[in-house]
């Protein structure tokens, strides 16, 4: 599920896209949903009726019904860092629990005994 809260500036975008993918061939029409997915969070499914299309007229009308909820555009904007953030923490704590479970290696940790190990045969080489 994607986002149900939006900026004007966002809706106003949205819907120029559903009008392009309303207007385009197959291919074309791909290529904007996951736009609309990646770039606005906005996933069609999340409110439109199966098996109908899903335009600009049906974008408003989820406005209108309350589906889609527009705020401010720092309030958009706190709430976008804050997922972000979300999604770091998640991302590192699923790499931690990798690493303690033997799946994954600690390429910081590996990286720092290279760089140990490179440093003691440079020392090894300047003695000699």
């Amino acid at each position: 599920m994607g986002r149900n809260k939006y900026s004007n500036s966002e809706i106003n975008a949205i819907a120029k896209l559903l009008r392009l993918k309303n207007a385009a061939n197959r291919a074309k029409q791909k290529e904007l949903r996951h736009k609309l997915r990646v770039d606005y969070e906005f996933n069609i499914s999340d409110f439109n009726q199966p098996g109908h299309a899903f335009g600009e007229q049906e974008l408003y009308d989820a406005v209108h019904r309350g589906a889609i909820v527009i705020l401010d555009d720092k309030t958009i904007a706190d709430m976008k860092a804050k997922r972000q953030r979300d999604r770091e923490r998640d991302e590192a704590e699923h790499s931690r629990e990798a690493v303690a479970s033997g799946e994954q290696t600690d390429w910081k940790e590996a990286m720092k005994q290279w760089e140990d190990w490179e440093a003691k045969e440079m020392s090894k080489l300047d003695k000699s």
